[in-house]
């Protein structure tokens, strides 16, 4: 499983959390996405690497700006989930 981290400019409630995840969940084939406007963050999990390309050109015309991307594997051991980059 690959875990993808999105830092995202542009939400500001719920709302906006909601959109990006739609937004997402309709260009990509994910597994279980996570935005957060607190954190400015939308942390999506898939079987295949998110391209940063891709990602940009999916949420640039919804309003909001991607800042950076970081890719990397996720694994479960005894319940937890390890993100390594």
């Amino acid at each position: 499983m690959v875990t993808t981290v999105i830092q995202i400019d542009g939400m500001a409630c719920s709302m906006c959390e909601a959109h990006v995840q739609d937004t997402i969940r309709q260009h990509f084939d994910v597994k279980k996405v996570k935005a957060s406007h607190s954190k400015g963050t939308a942390e999506v999990q898939s079987e295949q690497p998110l391209e940063e390309s891709a990602l940009r050109a999916a949420l640039d015309p919804t309003g909001y700006r991607v800042l950076s991307v970081t890719v990397g594997e996720t694994e479960k051991k005894k319940g937890f989930s390890l993100f390594h980059k």
